[in-house]
């Protein structure tokens, strides 16, 4: 059985869904006033992974991701290009679908935007001041804390020794400091929208309650996001949440971890901070860094310890797929003629199947699944030693691309470091990782065929000169050759 850290009562939980066999699940988007950064792709592949695995358990999910696209930082923004703010928001959304594309993160079941849920802003609004939770001032509507005496339940604060911190504002006409907008009177050259207070616009965390109330109901079973997201934005959802519905708002609070560059935290003051598409373009990186890669890499630490992102750690992901897909291209080759080893290699994949499933029912623990795949890996190429049937080859490449595919990772046929991953808007139908794959190559698969021929030939002729010009050529080109005792030879990228 799947369990779960939940942060709301800290402590590993056996998840069981409010209904058997169906999961509703809300996680915090991002707010599109900017290119996502390595952060949003963690926090984006933990949970599209913790939906793969629901599904993979049997559970039928419904996966709800909002876009904020009414905030002061995109207002801002707009301001700067002189644009407006749509202008801005249908920008990033863009970039953040072909990021998120690059990653192979599947599509979720709806993606909510702000703008699109204005009424039910508005009127969760007005549930919290008629049952007495929230105070208008001046246009502005504000969420009194005092009222809600388990405030601080989920970051594990005491009201008392709380200050206002960030992304909130501090206002003399507040009755304590920690109260929070649920709603802001307008401004000149903001976007507006009438109400019972005046024409303004939603405060952050009433956006996320209103939307996932309105698509999941008013108690569900998972609300994610990343751990900055603790406080002050999801103890405030909940305070609202429940104060509007007095029910419980979600079942299970789960978070990812931060993400450290070079074992310092990530921030542009550091100047350590990375945007998704700057690792794929950076420089030294452009020649290795695929989706699969960052995918891999991701996924090598528990998801909700601290993640160290570094140039090593990239090359340890890039030579770890490197082993798997070595393996795969041998799976891939004619195997023995007659009977294969059957029960023992089946014996073989349904521990390792047994030991990822335990893994992953241990609140995810990616790094143990990644290892049982590793150990088939090794398995696989001592039963390769003493030869498998072509049957038997392509049951062992589907056990990893089926336990591969719960991880987004395995699913191309061929391993090619000059692969650039391309797919489908994250808002399409997307069903496996990755849908589309575009080679950069700079020789075709004939025509390296035909350079190892050539070299085959050299050597059959002791033209040993020529035969090592032809592997420094193809070297040069990031293609490997293997010579084989048999006389044949192999090569890959």
């Amino acid at each position: 059985m799947l369990k779960l850290f939940n942060t709301l009562t800290g402590r590993q939980e056996a998840f069981e869904p409010i209904e058997p066999q169906k999961v509703r699940m809300y996680v915090c988007g991002v707010t599109v006033y900017d290119y996502c950064h390595i952060g949003h792709a963690r926090s984006a592949l933990v949970f599209d992974v913790l939906r793969r695995y629901l599904e993979y358990s049997g559970y039928a999910v419904t996966f709800v991701k909002n876009f904020t696209d009414v905030d002061d930082k995109i207002i801002k923004r707009a301001n700067e290009q002189g644009v407006s703010c749509d202008s801005v928001t249908a920008k990033y959304i863009q970039a953040y679908r072909e990021d998120m594309g690059k990653l192979g993160i599947r599509a979720v079941t709806e993606e909510p935007r702000a703008t699109e849920h204005i009424a039910d802003i508005i009127q969760l609004t007005e549930r919290l001041v008629t049952k007495g939770f929230a105070y208008a001032v001046d246009g502005d509507v504000y969420f009194e804390v005092s009222k809600y005496p388990e405030y601080g339940r989920l970051s594990k604060r005491r009201l008392d020794d709380l200050q206002a911190g960030a992304r909130v504002d501090v206002d003399e006409r507040k009755r304590h400091p920690m109260d929070f907008a649920l709603w802001k009177s307008s401004k000149p050259g903001e976007p507006a929208w009438e109400s019972p207070w005046g024409p303004g616009r939603p405060g952050w965390h009433i956006e996320c309650s209103a939307m996932s109330i309105r698509h999941l109901g008013e108690t569900f079973d998972i609300h994610g996001g990343g751990m900055d997201l603790i406080f002050p934005h999801h103890e405030n959802e909940i305070a609202q949440s429940c104060g509007a519905t007095g029910k419980e708002f979600a079942r299970y609070w789960v978070h990812n971890g931060f993400v450290q560059i070079n074992k310092e935290k990530m921030s542009k003051s550091l100047g350590n901070f990375f945007t998704i598409r700057e690792i794929f373009e950076k420089s030294e990186w452009s020649e290795e860094v695929t989706g699969e890669i960052l995918r891999y890499f991701l996924l090598s630490t528990h998801y909700h310890g601290p993640l160290d992102f570094s140039d090593q750690a990239i090359k340890e992901a890039k030579n770890a797929l490197n082993g798997f897909y070595d393996l795969f291209n041998r799976l891939n080759e004619p195997g023995k003629t007659g009977g294969g080893d059957g029960d023992p290699l089946t014996a073989v994949i349904e521990r390792a199947r047994a030991s990822f499933v335990q893994a992953m029912d241990n609140d995810l623990n990616t790094p143990a699944a990644i290892a049982a795949l590793q150990g088939l890996r090794s398995n696989m190429n001592k039963f390769l030693g003493v030869g498998l049937s072509t049957e038997d080859r392509q049951t062992a490449r589907r056990a990893f691309g089926s336990l591969g595919a719960v991880l987004g990772l395995f699913q191309l046929d061929r391993w090619d470091f000059n692969v650039r991953i391309v797919s489908k808007p994250a808002h399409s139908d997307l069903e496996t990782f990755p849908p589309t794959v575009i080679a950069a190559k700079q020789m075709t698969e004939a025509d390296i065929d035909g350079k190892v021929a050539e070299r085959i030939e050299a050597k059959k002729k002791r033209d040993f000169k020529r035969a090592d010009n032809i592997r420094a050529e193809l070297k040069s080109l990031g293609i490997a050759l293997e010579d084989k005792p048999d006389g044949t030879t192999r090569w890959k990228r």
